[in-house]
Order: structure tokens, then C-alpha cells, then sequence
């Protein structure tokens, strides 16, 4: 693994902030004390900063080089998640029932890591860095508040990274095109009459028309969606009735869809919520339905790829360098971003045969990570901001 020496010097700094968090963690828009460590260690750089939400912060550094500027942004997620971490490790999570299970520790750590570094070559660039350390990604509710709280206007490149046991350390990849998966949740009440269950015919049943719904849902896929694209139509949660002689007034699902194509995800939406009210209506019931949109579809802008490979390959051996890495189902609200700034997001290999933790899917109490990539991450965070700030790229 070759990083630059002025990235190799915070490994330590690197490892220690990212062990921190990991033994921290707070789920989405309760980051309270992430922040408050986010803010210290920034104001021990000098680095200027500000609250967005209640739980996220927003800092900026200066270039001091003669000349007009351009400005990029950087960007980490910070929440957690609620589920327990089984890891027997000296950084277990102090908080019960919390677990950082999906590397917003390490994403965290290395952009600090990485605006110590671009605080200490202010003199090299002119133009300004954004940092964005971002609350509730796993709830989808943080990107939009930095968004609409104005901070991208000007923005000329956003970049984030995001670790993955799906690759070995020392492999990063830098994809064009879609990665991640919209995502969307939606809520499904249906109202019924209830009845003796000896006496279905006076009653509404919501329960039965509730498991009409959950399999006619499943017809989305299989007979309305052109079956070249991917998309996901998945109820995880149904619940109804009061008792099991009673025929249930009510009942409620709850599920989510994704897919990768705006047209596909209209259509998958609208064709929810037909297929809802029509079959209760069919059986003598009102269906409401409730979506709350989480994340767009996350797709890398092909001209920001090509600056980050071109940057990357200047310190990583090209076959290191991933290209064509298999687009997922699982959301990032990093598109919130990218739907308004050109920009990408990479994923970075923290995968090691050492550990077999590090291996673990994410979401999963035993995952980690192998912090020898997160170097890797956090070297193209400085050289790709660097890189913007002195070519001054067409927005």
C-alpha cells in the first residue's frame, strides 16, 4: 500500500479518532456527543465550524494562496446504529445497544484526519473546503438538511467514501454510474370492520386483506417491471387484529422499495399505492398510504470519476483501482448530493485476511474494519480536494 508520506504521518491520529467513535456511537440525529468531539478536535485545528440540524457540523478551511477559488466539499456520515456490538475488541461500543456496523466511525475519523491535513496546506490552494459531517444517513435525513441549509451552492465537486467488507485493503473502487439503490418506505393502514370471527360476513377483515396486499405487491416486480432492471418491493412489517376470535378492523404494513431509475421509481411508488387501495376497496375497505422518500438513486457522475482515478492512480497501482464495481440495492443519502453538485462516491476495501471481522457484512454486530484502508480513503480525500481547488474544473 503506497500513501503519501503527509498521510502515513496520521495514521495513529487516524486510528485513535476512529476507535473513539467506534467505542461511542449514537444512532441517527442523537449524535450529540459525536459532535461535541467532531467540534473539538476541529477547533484544535483552527478549523471554523457551525452546527446544521442539531446534530451535524459543517466546517470550512480557507486556501490562503493568491488568486480566485473554487470550492469543494467532503463529506462523512457519522450515526450509528441501534443493535448490539458482539465484538470482543478494546473499543467495544460503550453505549448499550448501539454498535457502529457500518463504518461511519472510520468515515468520520478520516475526513478529521483529512482537514488536519488540508488545514496544514491552506498556503497550497486557494478557494475554500467544505467539510460535512453528516448526521442520520441511516434514516435518510441528513444529506437534505446540509442541502437546503444552502451548502452546495458554488460547490464545483463533492466527494465522499464509504468503507466495504465486499473488498480487500488496498483496493478502492472509483465507478461510474449507478451504485447504490433509491430508497423509499412506505406505510400501509388498512381499515376494516371487526366481527366475531363466527360471523365473518358481518365484518370487514383487514388481516386477509392485508395478505392480499403483501402478495399482490409481489406482481410489481415479477409482471409490471421490465426484467432487465432491478427493482425491490419488500414488506418487512405487518401487523393487525386484537385477538384470535376477533376479525380484525385494522391492520398496518410496512415496507420499502428501491430501484435505480427516477422513471422506475415513480412508477413502482404509484403502482404501491393502487394496488393498496384497489384490493382493499375490492373487499369493502379504505386503504391509506404514507411513502417517506430516504434516498435518491445514487449515481457518479462519469467526469468526476475520471478526476478521482487520475488523482488516485498518482499513489495506488492501477489494477488496485476498481472500475466496474456491481451496483447495490442498499441506499446512501450521498445522493442528495449529487443530485444538485457534480461528484462520486467511492468505496473503499477494508477487508483483511487478519481479522475475520473485517469480512462480516455490514449491519452485523461482528463487523469491522481493517484500518489500514481507511489511509487509502483518506489520501484521496486531501489529493482529490487539492487536485479541485488548483485545476479549478468546469462545474
Amino acid at each position: 500500500m503506497a500513501v503519501k508520506p503527509y498521510v502515513l504521518a496520521e495514521k495513529a491520529y487516524l486510528t485513535d479518532l476512529r476507535r473513539h467513535f467506534h467505542a461511542h456511537p449514537e444512532v441517527s440525529l442523537k449524535e450529540y456527543e459525536t459532535c461535541k468531539k467532531i467540534e473539538a478536535e476541529l477547533d484544535s485545528m483552527g478549523i471554523p465550524h457551525k452546527r446544521i440540524g442539531e446534530t451535524g457540523v459543517y466546517g470550512w478551511i480557507d486556501g490562503k494562496k493568491a488568486g480566485d477559488g473554487v470550492t469543494v466539499a467532503l463529506r462523512a456520515d457519522i450515526d450509528a446504529l441501534a443493535m448490539d456490538d458482539l465484538k470482543e475488541v478494546s473499543y467495544h461500543s460503550q453505549n448499550a445497544g448501539v454498535c457502529h456496523a457500518c463504518g461511519h466511525d472510520a468515515h468520520t475519523a478520516t475526513l478529521l484526519t483529512a482537514a488536519k491535513i488540508l488545514k496544514a496546506k491552506e498556503n497550497e490552494f486557494s478557494g475554500q473546503v467544505r467539510l460535512f459531517f453528516q448526521q442520520a444517513e441511516e434514516i435518510g435525513q441528513g444529506a437534505r438538511q446540509f442541502v437546503q441549509a444552502g451548502l452546495l451552492d458554488g460547490v464545483t465537486r463533492v466527494f465522499g467514501a464509504h468503507v466495504t467488507s465486499h473488498l480487500d485493503s488496498g483496493k478502492i473502487s472509483l465507478t461510474a454510474g449507478p451504485q447504490n439503490a433509491s430508497c423509499d418506505y412506505f406505510k400501509i393502514q388498512i381499515h376494516g370492520k371487526g366481527a366475531h370471527v363466527s360471523t365473518p360476513q358481518l365484518g370487514v377483515d383487514a388481516l386477509y386483506i392485508a395478505s392480499q396486499i403483501v402478495v399482490q405487491l409481489q406482481t410489481i416486480v415479477s409482471r409490471n417491471t421490465d426484467p432487465l432492471e432491478t427493482v425491490v418491493v419488500g414488506v418487512g412489517k405487518l401487523e393487525a387484529g386484537t385477538q384470535y376470535n376477533i376479525v380484525a378492523e385494522h391492520a398496518v404494513l410496512e415496507g420499502t422499495t428501491r430501484s435505480f431509475l427516477p422513471e422506475v421509481r415513480k412508477f413502482t411508488n404509484d403502482r404501491v399505492v393502487r394496488i393498496a387501495k384497489e384490493t382493499a376497496a375490492l373487499y369493502g375497505a379504505e386503504a391509506e398510504v404514507e411513502f417517506l422518500d430516504f434516498a435518491a438513486p445514487l449515481v457518479n457522475d462519469a467526469k468526476a470519476v475520471e478526476e478521482v482515478t487520475a488523482v488516485t492512480a498518482e499513489f495506488l497501482p492501477r489494477e488496485d483501482i476498481i472500475s466496474d464495481f456491481q451496483k447495490a440495492l442498499g441506499a446512501d443519502d450521498f445522493a442528495d448530493y449529487l443530485a444538485v453538485t457534480r461528484g462520486m462516491y467511492a468505496f473503499v476495501g477494508t477487508r483483511s485476511a487478519k481479522d475475520p471481522h473485517t469480512a462480516v457484512a455490514h449491519h452485523h454486530g461482528l463487523f469491522d474494519v481493517d484500518e489500514e484502508g481507511l489511509l487509502i480513503s483518506c489520501n484521496v480525500y486531501v489529493d482529490y480536494a487539492l487536485w479541485v481547488l488548483n485545476e479549478k474544473p468546469e462545474a
